[in-house]
């Protein structure tokens, strides 16, 4: 009996970092970016105009499926969710808005007051539509009284109007309420001494809005200060900053809340 020489073992197959890098990756990254286009998209609050809603420093999702307009032959599938009084809303800025120093392209969070061919007037803070006075146990106030702000439209010109809503604000008032045109908008921040909004720079255009906060994700104790760093070296500090203090300036409660 022959004694056949034992043939080598083959080497095992080391895996190709290239191959699994297209395999793997890529799809991952195509469908993440997938996702924050067209489905959630992060963002996070520098102001106080939504408070206590919303306060500086939540890092939240914003759910671009459900305001999304649906098609015929998904209407019934897909859950989407036309625009209703009090939603709240994330808009990219409009250009009225951009005009008081908002950056272009900025997301902006408020609430939906007003529908196309809605009626809104205030009268000493309070917000009335279509003749009935709102109940908004949302809304927080810091007791002062502005009668251009708190009587709009008709208490007078209001002193951080934009000039081209200023200009073009009378047409849409009758019998001293404003008129929601078709397609527009009018939002405000619950803060409502402290928002700048349609009172401010106008009706919103249904192109302008993205979507819908759905979930804040974290919520980092800021003011908004931290969010007027500028230059590379402030922003790397504020960086530092936020993972040394991560564990005790995170609020935590508000981990997974769902803004209402």
């Amino acid at each position: 009996m022959s004694n056949a020489a034992a043939k080598p073992s083959e080497p095992s197959a080391r895996p190709d970092l290239r191959d699994t890098f297209l395999r793997v990756w890529i799809p991952t990254l195509v469908v993440a970016l997938f996702i924050i286009t067209f489905v959630a998209q992060p963002f996070d609050i520098p102001s106080a105009s939504m408070e206590n809603t919303l306060l500086i420093g939540d890092h939240l999702l914003a759910d671009r499926v459900r305001l999304s307009p649906p098609p015929s032959y998904a209407a019934a599938l897909l859950p989407y969710h036309s625009l209703q009084h009090g939603d709240i809303v994330v808009f990219l800025a409009t250009r009225n808005d951009v005009s008081l120093g908002t950056t272009p392209g900025e997301h902006i969070v408020k609430r939906l007051i007003g529908l196309p061919g809605d009626r809104i007037k205030l009268v000493h803070g309070t917000v009335y539509r279509n003749g009935k006075a709102l109940v908004e146990p949302y809304v927080i106030r810091n007791g002062s009284y502005d009668p251009a702000r708190d009587n709009f439209p008709d208490g007078g010109p209001l002193m951080e109007s934009a000039p081209a809503w200023e200009a073009a604000l009378p047409q849409y008032v009758h019998n001293g309420e404003l008129v929601v045109p078709p397609g527009e908008y009018f939002c405000m921040g619950d803060n409502r001494d402290d928002s700048l909004d349609s009172r401010y720079w106008g009706f919103v255009p249904r192109a302008n809005i993205i979507g819908r906060p759905s979930v804040i994700y974290w919520s980092y104790r800021s003011s908004e200060a931290d969010y007027e760093q500028q230059g590379l070296a402030n922003r790397l500090g504020a960086l530092v900053s936020t993972i040394i203090h991560f564990p005790t300036r995170t609020r935590w409660s508000r981990t997974l809340h769902l803004p209402r």
